[in-house]
């Protein structure tokens, strides 16, 4: 089976992922109810929604710049503010929400080079992003589980703490890290690369200040989507208490790191399932869910919009050295 048949059934079983999904979901909504909830729903608070998504994703690209810097890496601002919305864009429709990141570290490594510092400054970024996801739903859980009457809540949250500290500790481990990267010894190219994006990643030991700095704003990144999330169910005319959605959201979000195309299906299941505990009806569960993920592709869009202007992102210059490799041959 060739490499391209491979990628092409890989793509596909995303694609039937997410439909089947979608379509397991929608068979249980009532639609007439649906349709009516989002006719009915406060255009003023869905604004006020919207414009938390916005500045949420502001501050992440901030938290990326944090890291960039605390590695000593420097690219126009511009350059780098495309290559993150750029980035958004792809989320749509690439595999899992991951993979708008990769999209956005190469395109940052093709057009300024330092290859190993931007793929770190992605992954510390992520991991980060991850370490406050599991922060702010293991706190607000044990805070008021009570208030959820739903114990089995906890599985995910521990499920998402322990593969929190199994990757930050493989990451920050140097003997630990190499042993896994022996798996990629026979790719003489790719195991270098990791190797020297590792090397990066190590420099954060010395800027501990820094990395808890960026889990304390990723943090306030999950209490602010469990905002949004609140405001839109507001704006449905649901009373449900805002410590429901922050304890749901970082699980939401962990969730659409499974393979989908641009988390839809499995974003729709777990808001279904979670607000079920809670008394929400399934129809309520998916318009909410439809309406953030409607903002997310108007941020998305201006993204495409970055793409399409930028000739140099639509075709690869196969040819185009990475600087630090002139320098090394100089």
């Amino acid at each position: 089976m060739t490499d391209k048949m491979k990628d092409a059934l890989s793509l596909l079983g995303r694609i039937v992922l997410s439909v089947a999904l979608l379509w397991w979901v929608f068979s249980m909504v009532n639609w007439p109810d649906t349709i009516s909830a989002l006719k009915a729903a406060d255009v003023t608070l869905l604004w006020w929604a919207f414009l938390v998504h916005v500045v949420l994703q502001l501050i992440v690209l901030v938290r990326w710049f944090i890291f960039m810097k605390a590695l000593n890496f420097t690219a126009p601002i511009g350059q780098v503010c495309r290559y993150f919305f750029i980035g958004l864009f792809c989320n749509l429709f690439l595999p899992t929400s991951i993979g708008g990141h990769l999209v956005k570290a190469y395109g940052l490594a093709r057009g300024a080079g330092q290859k190993p510092k931007v793929y770190a400054s992605v992954v510390l970024d992520r991991l980060s992003g991850f370490a406050g996801l599991v922060v702010v739903a293991f706190f607000a859980y044990f805070i008021g589980g009570s208030v959820i009457d739903a114990p089995s809540v906890i599985v995910p949250i521990v499920v998402l703490t322990t593969m929190s500290v199994a990757i930050g500790g493989m990451l920050f481990n140097e003997r630990i890290y190499t042993f896994f990267c022996r798996v990629f010894l026979k790719i003489p190219r790719f195991h270098k690369a990791l190797m020297d994006m590792h090397a990066d990643v190590l420099l954060m030991k010395g800027r501990k200040r820094t990395g808890f700095g960026c889990i304390l704003l990723s943090c306030g990144i999950q209490l602010l989507g469990a905002f949004m999330y609140y405001l839109i169910a507001l704006a449905l005319h649901q009373e449900v208490h805002l410590l429901h959605f922050i304890i749901f959201t970082p699980i939401i979000s962990a969730v659409t790191f499974l393979p989908s195309i641009g988390g839809l299906g499995v974003r729709e299941f777990g808001w279904v399932y979670l607000l079920g505990k809670v008394g929400i009806g399934q129809g309520i569960a998916v318009s909410l869910s439809l309406i953030s993920f409607f903002f997310i592709i108007a941020v998305g869009i201006f993204g495409g919009v970055m793409y399409v202007t930028s000739p140099s992102d639509r075709r690869i210059q196969p040819d185009a050295q990475d600087p630090t490799t002139e320098r090394a041959n100089t």
